[in-house]
């Protein structure tokens, strides 16, 4: 009765955008990442009213600003708020909602809206977003009634946050949020979970004890560290071999005896083949989907090897490849279920070694062409990281460095985009030093993202906090450089940049610069940009020619009919890099 009481008491006239400030913090969102716009100041005031309960963090672009929510909802498996303003904003900020579609993560997305009686006009910066983002999002909607404020905003953390995580965008009208009503904020209501079917887990536990050669891929997302843990001890009991998804190694500790690598972009090749010969997998959380499966051509879609298929959405389960079993539960719920099976006794114990074997044999540096071998950066890097860091990365075949060379521990993180989207290590960076001020924050990025969204560090500055950006630079798309070999070879056009000189952007803004061209200097110039507690940019001078961590240009041009000499003239001239003014403190600028 007194709660009751409580409640009315509260309900007083409110503007609809002061409604909405209330009703992000009676569903506890705690992080608002905006650009602002004209569409939504008053909600900006609401904002303004619950700053106690709310933090919003001003970006400089919309791309950055969905980012960072999207990398909020990564680490946390809560939804960030991100909003931008209508038509150009939204288009902006398009880019962050398929990254979370993609990977399955928890955000809301608020978008300013014209003037209801403009509708239809093609009115300044009008677009239908039920229309625009029906495919990239899980439930796209419009609040026109600020009594209806409180229940939609509900609604959309039920919806981004239940099943299959996703991304939910709400559009503003102009009017709603000027209109005043009388409602009550709605509370958080606890979900229970999909747990899994007892009899599911005793069939795939029958699967497992016929098998000779299984293999796990593990991935998904909103795994919690209780989750982790005894995903950890379910398939160490058991011995199985694990592979982790694409951009998914922060789902299981890289230095367990089990761990086999990643499946995604760039896998090595051993790897793929031994998953071939598996003859069951257990792909928990794994949507089996094109990076991983190496085109959809690394298994059978009839299911001729078992498949036991894990997912919170049993929609999902069999969409591209038949399985013999799908469990639909929660899989932080399944692995704590899983665990408390009774464990096999494992007769493909050498299998497990062989994997393992190929793990670390993959892991040992070459002897890389030119001054700076990344592999051995990399190494070192591992040595070098808290053991809580976080790690984010960008899109591009410099990725293949950290994913080849690096095994994350069980309390670090590594996240980045599974939709392969540029400009999102450094904006999810931010987010994360935001979200987790006291933690080691490491964005991992190429020359070519960088030059993307690489003015979020000015939201660093402006929010007092210090990631280390490590530029990959090797003056070009690399990516897709290295396609154009394959089909185009010699043939080099639109994919050679320029850049500036890395070091003085940041220095730019007060922060901490040096350029690394030898891998001697890796080391001592990371362990600078930590002890500076500032923003720091390390730009790493690559060897352009060192395509991927396996192939150089030459490799991906042998055996290829070079073109006639004439050809030659019209060849795009490499980039060069600028001529650095800042290094290592005890070497003279170059």
């Amino acid at each position: 009765m007194e709660l009751a009481q409580a409640r009315r008491s509260r309900i007083t006239p409110r503007l609809g955008g002061h409604i909405l400030a209330d009703a992000l913090v009676a569903q506890g969102i705690d992080h608002v990442f905006e650009v602002p716009g004209e569409s939504f100041l008053d909600t900006l005031d609401g904002l303004y009213a619950a700053s106690k309960k709310l933090k919003l963090v001003t970006c400089r672009f919309e791309a950055g600003a969905v980012n960072m929510a999207e990398a909020y909802g990564k680490l946390t498996g809560r939804p960030a708020a991100a909003f931008v303003t209508r038509g150009p904003g939204a288009c902006h900020g398009a880019i962050g909602v398929h990254v979370a579609f993609q990977d399955s993560t928890p955000m809301l997305l608020f978008v300013g809206q014209i003037p209801h009686e403009d509708t239809g006009r093609d009115a300044f910066q009008e677009v239908d977003y039920r229309q625009m983002f029906a495919p990239l999002a899980k439930w796209v909607t419009q609040i026109d009634h600020a009594h209806r404020i409180p229940e939609v905003v509900a609604h959309a953390v039920d919806v981004a946050t239940s099943g299959r995580p996703g991304p939910v965008v709400i559009a503003l009208s102009e009017e709603m949020q000027k209109a005043t009503a009388e409602v009550p904020d709605l509370p958080r209501v606890p979900r229970s979970v999909a747990f899994p079917d007892p009899a599911a887990l005793q069939h795939m536990r029958a699967l497992l004890a016929k098998a000779k050669k299984p293999v796990a891929v593990v991935g998904g997302s909103c795994w919690s560290a209780e989750g982790r843990a005894a995903l950890h001890a379910f398939l160490t009991a058991n011995d199985v071999p694990v592979t982790v998804g694409f951009r998914r190694q922060a789902h299981y500790d890289g230095t367990l005896d089990n761990f086999a690598g990643d499946l995604g972009v760039g896998s090595d090749p051993g790897l793929i083949g031994k998953v071939k010969d598996a003859d069951l997998i257990l792909a928990i959380g794994s949507r089996l989907g094109d990076a991983v499966t190496q085109g959809y051509t690394l298994l059978d879609m009839a299911g001729r090897v078992p498949i036991v298929q894990v997912l919170a959405d049993g929609a999902e389960i069999g969409r591209v490849f038949r399985p013999a079993l799908g469990i639909v539960s929660d899989l932080n719920a399944f692995a704590t279920a899983a665990a408390a099976l009774e464990p096999l006794q494992p007769g493909w114990s050498r299998w497990t070694r062989e994997l393992r074997s190929l793990r670390e044999a993959q892991r040992a540096v070459p002897n890389y062409d030119g001054p700076l071998n990344l592999g051995t950066c990399m190494r070192e890097l591992e040595t070098l990281l808290a053991p809580d860091a976080i790690v984010t990365t960008d899109a591009g075949n410099f990725a293949g460095w950290a994913t080849r060379f690096l095994n994350f521990g069980d309390g670090q993180r590594y996240i980045g985009p599974t939709n392969g989207a540029m400009g999102y290590s450094v904006p999810a960076a931010i987010g994360a030093k935001i979200t987790y001020p006291d933690r080691m924050v490491v964005s991992m990025v190429g020359d070519g993202g960088f030059m993307m969204t690489g003015q979020e560090i000015a939201t660093a500055f402006h929010h007092g906090v210090a990631p280390i950006v490590l530029v990959f630079n090797n003056q070009m798309y690399g990516t897709i450089r290295m396609h154009q070999e394959r089909a185009y070879p010699w043939r080099v056009s639109g994919t050679a940049l320029t850049n500036p000189d890395f070091a003085r952007y940041i220095e730019a803004f007060g922060g901490h610069g040096e350029v690394v061209t030898e891998t001697a200097e890796f080391g001592p110039a990371f362990r600078r940009a930590v002890d500076s507690g500032k923003p720091a940019v390390l730009e790493l001078r690559m060897n352009p020619e060192q395509i991927t961590t396996r192939a150089t240009i030459a490799d991906l041009r042998a055996g290829k009919t070079p073109p006639k000499p004439a050809a030659k003239a019209k060849r795009a001239p490499a980039a060069k890099h600028p001529a650095s003014t800042r290094g290592p403190a005890t070497k003279k600028r170059s």
